[in-house]
């Protein structure tokens, strides 16, 4: 990058409110200099420009799966579960080299749809007969280099993944490529945090996977380990997981976490849609992060998060692409939307007095993403990285709406294909909707591809 960047916007969304006119300085390290409205045309000049999102839970190696588990066995209560069983004969087949080329890839498509970072809920470590690989933070040094291929700001979340249930019974079949034990995951989670280390625009993070393959000693060691960094579980997300809590831990997961751990503002907790109503407030008070991904929590059939609750108790939430079934970002927030409306027939569920849906949902998810993964992004200001996204405001859609009606028509009457530019820290990875490198991760991608449809 040069000393210096500046873009121009004709319209831009700032702390303010939405300004005109607006010229934005970027130094080189990728910070926003200044924004100031009233300017005259000069640089890069945009049409319509937003903060873009971070997206706060991804597996990456899931990618490579999409689509491929849409059809239903002998069961006829085909859930989440049998999902998972396909997911551990897939990732069977997996090298490092291929999750390198299917993460770079995934992250590609997420810069496209308009995130610029990526929470890497990273719990694929090992070969697949469970053996370490000689340098055990192999898998994670793959996930680092695909973020420097495709530009995208990574949170490195190495996933802490002992048990195979809350009666601490020893992982088994696809599980035990996940396995470490406590003391090998700090191993682990050394090493690479120096991989982290010596790239730009990422940061690292500890995510015990679940509270049931996490024991309750080593939960707090990681918490330990953490001192303060992104720390994100999975929580609540199928009822047999209540079930399994209940039975041997005589209460509901959110409910135990709450009352066993102090939960602050490092936590991010992925899904959490099967909690009650007093768990839904308890989690909104304590200042954590509820991290949704509603794509994939309709795909699987999870349930539904109360939002509606939750955003009565000013709960902090953002999203997360998990499964990477689809990577849209303006999707994610229209299926949140529609799943609150659906079970409340009513409309608008996220909308004020003041502000439109589209707004609040965009500006909450900016804001929670932020938080969760500990980045300065989401906001157009000084100070902040440079994590920006461009809309095309000569797309038809924005015809007569103005405004908060420009998020309002993209999030609910098109989709990210209206996205034409995205930088990362300052970075232009993204310009006319395709990303710089779009042809060589995605010919990695399709050989990488070939090769694992003819092994299936």
């Amino acid at each position: 990058m040069s000393a210096k960047t500046t873009l121009w916007a004709k319209h831009a969304l700032t702390p303010e409110g939405w300004a005109s006119d607006v010229r934005i300085e970027i130094d080189q390290s990728g910070l926003i200099m200044s924004v100031l409205a009233g300017q005259q045309a000069v640089g890069e000049q945009v049409g319509l420009l937003l903060p873009a999102m971070a997206n706060l839970h991804s597996h990456a190696f899931q990618r490579a799966m999409a689509g491929m588990t849409e059809t239903r066995g002998s069961d006829p209560e085909d859930s989440f579960w049998s999902w998972r069983k396909l997911m551990y004969r897939f990732l069977n087949h997996l090298c490092p080299d291929d999750c390198e080329a299917i993460a770079a890839f995934g992250q590609l498509e997420m810069l496209e749809a308009g995130y610029t970072s990526v929470g890497e809920f990273h719990y694929l470590h090992h070969q697949a007969s469970g053996e370490p690989y000689a340098n055990r933070a192999e898998m994670s040094e793959r996930m680092v280099a695909a973020a420097d291929q495709s530009g995208i700001g990574l949170t490195l979340l190495p996933v802490l993944y002992e048990q195979g249930g809350c009666d601490g019974r020893a992982l088994a079949g696809g599980q035990k490529r996940f396995g470490n034990t406590i003391d090998e995951y700090t191993e682990l989670f050394s090493q690479a945090s120096v991989v982290v280390a010596n790239i730009d625009n990422a940061n690292i993070g500890i995510a015990p996977h679940s509270l049931r393959a996490a024991s309750q000693e080593s939960l707090k060691l990681a918490h330990e380990l953490a001192a303060g960094k992104p720390f994100h579980i999975h929580i609540a997300e199928q009822q047999a997981e209540v079930d399994e809590l209940l039975s041997y831990y005589k209460a509901r997961p959110v409910e135990w976490l709450l009352e066993n751990h102090e939960i602050d503002n490092s936590w991010c907790l992925i899904h959490a849609t099967q909690m009650t109503a007093i768990e839904t407030e308890q989690l909104a008070a304590s200042t954590a992060v509820a991290g949704l991904c509603p794509i994939t929590e309709s795909n699987l059939g999870d349930g539904i998060f109360d939002g509606k609750r939750y955003l009565a108790h000013a709960g902090n939430w953002g999203i997360g692409t998990d499964s990477n079934v689809r990577i849209s970002l303006s999707e994610e927030l229209r299926t949140l939307e529609y799943s609150q409306r659906l079970r409340d027939m009513r409309r608008a569920v996220y909308a004020t007095s003041e502000q439109s849906n589209g707004r609040v949902l965009y500006e909450s998810a900016l804001a929670g993403g932020a938080q969760a993964l500990q980045r300065k992004s989401g906001c157009i200001a000084p100070g902040y990285q440079a994590d920006l996204l461009s809309l095309d405001i000569t797309s038809t859609s924005f015809l007569g709406v103005r405004n908060d009606g420009w998020l309002d028509a993209w999030l609910f009457a098109h989709d990210d294909s209206l996205i034409t530019d995205v930088w990362a820290n300052g970075q232009q990875v993204v310009t006319g909707g395709q990303h710089i490198h779009r042809a060589k991760i995605e010919s990695k991608y399709r050989t990488i591809m070939k090769k694992l449809t003819a092994l299936l």
